[in-house]
């Protein structure tokens, strides 16, 4: 091929591209309206089936599809099923028992005298740090906000004159909840409640002095076979893929000091998935099923805790040895990343620029079996260790009292749909913005040590600026809320709702309810850009302000930028694929080590085969029975708060708070149109913008999910691809119907990225 022919071949080419983009955008189209027909058919098949003379076959004729899919959509015309059936246990991790002091019950929240916070718009000598905190990032004000003596904020304090607080809306959505909410804990009165804030006798977070045991590992696709490890890849006969299978093929081709086997593809353990009520079920199954002769399932690895096997739904973990010394793992890669179809070899490489970009920050670096292993490893080796420095003798582990209290009151991630009559029922569009690396953001400051107890009487003594310097910092509030009586935008702070660690966010005007809250939440509801609410301190922990993870945070947002330049750089499509890869798997060491902190009450899995005529083996005391097979049972229980070491849930509480607070405000850098990079005005400062939901026109917001904004028209926010930063990741710019559920919801989602991904091509 010469150089006119690979011209006219351009040319070609993006003949091709522009033909080929409006029937992507077609297709889009065309596809929201089969989903919209879709819905009213389903919708129509549930108002017939009420009818006391349907029958699901004529249904099924009439719609053109199966019975099967009749049933499903109105289950009275199906066989009897029982009223009701096992739930969907909790996703669990494996553990040894824990000899410990049973947790004590914390008192129901009592309704108390509150001390009111004063109102942060007022400029004041807050003490700031040299890097803004979590609460502080999110709740600067606006540089475009009138100042707070002027004439259109006059009256807007933060104070609701008692008729408001006690309004009959407010009264009504009060009742309406009240009996389904969960009841938040509390701190008890006087010395009872004192003696929580302790630290754990002889239990503190140090740095290592040992490295961490490489284990070699090979990356396999279950659907095609394929094998690749250090000596090359090889295509095996797994036959159906049962861990028999696997564990024969694979280790008649790698060396027997291979310990770890990542599923890159194919996920075995659903391949029976149907035959089960639940995933879990066949997860379990697939784990407990037939072995090679000689090896039996892991009991124990030294002082290894995580022996046995991990039951969960899409990502489980098997571990099973072979004698006393040999020991093997199997693992889903999806822990890590999704690998949207990349082959073994990629994945291997993607590793493999992990570890090397890891390396430059960490020159003991090992890849443990999970993300969140690994992040909680590699922030270890962060702690202070020279002598005499603060904190050399290690970050204090809290007392589990006050563990329990952030474990029963500090959620992560905002999961919400807003739908009609709060919003439209046709909405102009469906655009989604993603946060980039976004708890990277919030990791500046972070509470050390054990707090001190701020009830209300002591924050009512405090001046002003102590007040100001308490909401500033890292802490954890126990309030009563009022908000204002004419807020029509969406709610600012969580309050519990049914279910185990579910949240709401109350938006109604005139409200009051009492819930637990992060700094950084409160003061934005103090501080917030449309109007203040009126907050009531009723109790609170007081962190001392350090950096215990600024350093690690750090290192890792240098690694996924290089991972990410290397991913832009690359000229061939596979080094591409795994440096993004590798991006990824930092972004999931930063997400789930800050998970890790806050050491959820340990769950105990085990399995148990049965014995003779199929009789039932006695299960461990105060254990649960949650599957039984042809062959096993599997079993779960609570074992309580362990004496992790590592077990530090106001790290996590304080970066979860500071990212939902800005997901309604914060800032970020103006790009320079000419490089890409933070503008800067004539004095060398960054210019900034104010973005998140409360900058969005009030009910245009459509939901929230972790890191991501759901709306009914674009943001057009600047992105300079800093952690932070909202990036458009979805956008249907024609009108649509509003999801009212979450089915709905994530066909909207799946079109809205395919929409922009042909846009973009």
């Amino acid at each position: 091929m010469d150089s006119k022919t690979y011209t006219a071949g351009l040319a070609e080419l993006r003949t091709v591209r522009d033909e080929i983009k409006p029937l992507e955008k077609q297709l889009a189209k065309i596809e929201a309206e089969l989903y919209k027909l879709r819905r009213v058919r389903d919708e129509r098949i549930r108002e017939l089936g009420a009818y006391e003379k349907a029958k699901a076959d004529r249904l099924a004729t009439s719609a053109g599809l199966s019975v099967i899919d009749i049933v499903a959509l109105a289950p009275a015309l199906g066989p009897q099923q029982p009223a009701g059936g096992p739930a969907d246990p909790p996703v669990t991790g494996s553990a040894t028992n824990d000899h410990q002091e049973p947790q004590g019950p914390a008192e129901a929240i009592k309704e108390r005298p509150g001390a009111p916070a004063p109102d942060l718009r007022t400029p004041a000598p807050v003490e700031q740090p040299a890097e803004p905190t979590a609460a502080a990032e999110t709740a600067r004000p606006a540089q475009d906000q009138e100042p707070p003596d002027s004439p259109e904020l006059a009256g807007k304090t933060p104070s609701v004159s008692a008729d408001v607080a006690h309004s009959p809306a407010a009264a009504a959505a009060v009742a309406a909840e009240q009996g389904d909410e969960r009841v938040l804990p509390s701190i008890p009165e006087g010395a009872a409640g004192d003696r929580w804030f302790r630290a754990e006798r002889d239990l503190a977070s140090k740095r290592p002095t040992f490295r961490q045991a490489d284990r070699q590992t090979v990356f396999l696709d279950a659907a095609t076979g394929v094998l690749v490890g250090r000596g090359g890849s090889v295509r095996l006969d797994l036959g159906r893929a049962g861990v028999a299978d696997i564990l024969t093929a694979v280790y008649a081709t790698v060396p027997a000091e291979v310990e770890r086997i990542y599923i890159t593809g194919g996920d075995p353990w659903h391949r029976d998935a149907e035959r089960h009520q639940w995933k879990k079920d066949a997860v379990a199954a697939w784990l407990n099923g037939p072995l090679p002769e000689g090896w039996q399932v892991e009991s124990s690895r030294g002082k290894d805790r995580m022996a046995g096997h991990l039951i969960h739904p899409n990502n489980p973990v098997g571990r099973w040895q072979y004698g006393p010394d040999r020991h093997t793992e199997i693992r889903s890669v999806g822990e890590w990343f999704d690998t949207d179809g990349a082959d073994p070899g990629v994945v291997r490489e993607a590793f493999l620029l992990l570890w090397h970009a890891l390396r430059k920050h960490w020159a003991d670096v090992v890849l443990m079996g999970s993300p969140s292993q690994t992040g909680r490893d590699l922030w270890s080796r962060t702690i202070p260790a020279k002598a005499g420095a603060k904190w050399a003798d290690g970050y204090p582990v809290l007392s589990q009292e006050i563990r329990g209290l952030l474990h029963a009151t500090a959620g992560q991630g905002r999961t919400e749909l807003l739908i009609p009559p709060r919003v439209p029922e046709r909405v102009p569009g469906f655009y989604e913005v993603d946060r980039t690396f976004a708890y990277a953001k919030h990791t500046w400051t972070s509470g050390v040590g054990v707090p001190k107890r701020m009830t209300a009487g002591a924050f009512a003594a405090l001046s002003d600026k102590e007040k100001a310097n308490a909401l500033f910092s890292p802490s954890h509030w126990q309030v009563r809320v009022t908000i204002p009586r004419d807020w029509n935008h969406v709610g600012i702070l969580p309050a519990p709702a049914p279910g185990e660690r579910a949240w709401h966010y109350p938006y109604e005007g005139g409200r009051t309810f009492t819930t637990w809250a992060g700094g950084a939440e409160v003061n934005l509801a103090l501080r917030n850009p449309l109007q203040p609410w009126r907050i009531e301190i009723l109790d609170g922990l007081l962190w001392e302000k350090g950096e215990p993870l600024k350093a690690w945070s750090n290192n890792l947002k240098e690694a996924w930028q290089a991972l990410r330049a290397q991913a832009h750089l690359a000229g061939d499509d596979r080094q591409r694929r795994a440096a993004f890869l590798a991006s990824r798997g930092v972004r999931s060491i930063h997400l789930y080590g800050i998970g890790g902190f806050a050491q959820r009450p340990r769950i105990t899995t085990g399995s148990l085969e049965l014995g003779a005529n199929g009789e039932t083996p006695e299960i461990p005391d105060g254990a649960q029975l949650t599957g039984i097979s042809d062959t096993h049972v599997t079993w779960q229980r609570n074992s309580g708060f362990a004496r992790d070491p590592y077990a530090h849930p106001e790290l996590a509480a304080g970066v979860w708070s500071g990212a939902r607070a800005a997901l309604l405000s914060t800032r970020v850098d103006v790009p320079d149109p000419a490089t890409g990079l933070p503008a800067k005005d004539p004095d060398g400062r960054k210019i900034t913008a104010q973005v998140g939901a409360l900058h969005m026109e009030p009910g245009s917001v459509l939901g929230f999910r972790t890191d991501a904004i759901y709306s009914s028209k674009p943001a057009n926010w600047p992105y300079c691809g800093q952690p932070g930063d909202y990036l458009l990741k979805g956008a249907l710019d024609w009108e649509q119907n509003t999801p009212t559920n979450e089915e709905e919801f994530f066909v909207l989602q799946g079109l809205g990225r395919q929409a922009l991904e042909s846009e973009d091509r």
